[in-house]
């Protein structure tokens, strides 16, 4: 599967992608070497395309952390499953993530399809293999070396950290020869904003009920500096207020213990004292409305404007 190619200084944009819930994001995280994209244990986490830049001796490599490729049933779902097939028209090579732990299904070949379809380079990640015996890791590989014309396939478990940055050096190896589009010191495109919403989100995904993270979003109302204190308050929405009820909790304390944690972790962030106001506001069919979703940014801002220079276009 792995071919010989000529040595030299690499750069370019690599798409993670996969079914909801298969590791991305974690995979992303441990290359990059720090935290860039939220993670839980619930599907659908990754809403947005997040850039980020991983920097090597052999070269740069971009990569767009990406939402799970699912049936869409809500225009939020659906601007998320657009947000990562057009990311994938946008690279130079596509990282395929799957979940060893599960067969083979309806969903990954919707999956192999969309990337049939846009003929780019293809490495397959056969990710948590540290939850299955070593034997079955050949099982793994056969099932899926001949679903599509893969470049490379490299098992690995992005939470152990096992071959992990074996799949950097491999996704490097088949990026373009040239120079680096991003400054050394250059991480990602998304604001703090961004981050601070994610915080937020990442643990109502944490304290609350199954059912909650697929109707919640959070919006920055107000993100102001004063002195070595920045406040800031956000709101987080809910589509009913029974669900209302349940991110408040009783007397308070669900709601208090959501801005707790996220506070820690924004300090942590941003260096600095933070003051965090949370509201939960209701907002019926919220995934549904055009004018919420391009606040949050969900399908704004996915292109490669501010690449140094165009490839596929």
């Amino acid at each position: 599967m792995s071919a010989e190619l000529p040595d030299g200084r690499r750069t370019g944009f690599v798409a993670v992608v996969g079914r909801p819930n298969v590791g991305k994001s974690t995979f992303v995280n441990a290359l990059v070497g720090t935290k860039v994209s939220i993670v839980s244990d619930k599907p659908q986490t990754t809403r947005n395309r997040i850039l980020a830049v991983v920097n090597r001796p052999a070269g740069q490599m971009v990569l767009f952390d990406t939402p799970g490729i699912h049936k869409p049933e809500h225009s939020l779902n659906r601007r998320m499953v657009e947000t990562a097939v057009r990311s994938i028209g946008m690279v130079d090579v596509v990282f395929w993530m799957v979940d060893v732990t599960e067969r083979y299904g309806p969903g990954d070949r919707h999956v192999r399809d969309v990337l049939a379809r846009a003929k780019r380079p293809v490495l397959l990640g056969l990710n948590k293999i540290d939850r299955i015996p070593k034997p079955q890791i050949l099982n793994a590989i056969d099932a899926y070396r001949n679903r599509l014309e893969f470049a490379e396939i490299v098992p690995l478990s992005a939470l152990s950290g096992d071959n992990v940055a074996l799949a950097g050096e491999r996704l490097l190896a088949h990026l373009p020869l040239g120079d680096a589009l991003y400054p050394e010191d250059f991480l990602t495109d998304r604001p703090e904003r961004f981050f601070v919403a994610e915080m937020i989100r990442e643990q109502v995904l944490h304290l609350t009920r199954q059912e909650m993270p697929y109707v919640t979003g959070v919006l920055i109302e107000s993100f102001k500096e004063d002195g070595d204190l920045v406040r800031i308050e956000a709101s987080i929405l809910a589509e009913r207020d029974s669900q209302k009820a349940i991110l408040i909790g009783k007397g308070g304390s669900m709601l208090k213990e959501i801005g707790t944690r996220a506070r820690r972790q924004i300090e942590t962030f941003l260096g600095t004292h933070v003051y965090l106001g949370l509201f939960v506001k209701v907002r019926e069919r919220w995934r549904d409305n055009g004018a919420v979703l391009d606040e949050m940014g969900l399908g704004e801002g996915e292109g490669r404007a501010s690449a140094k220079r165009p490839r596929h276009e």
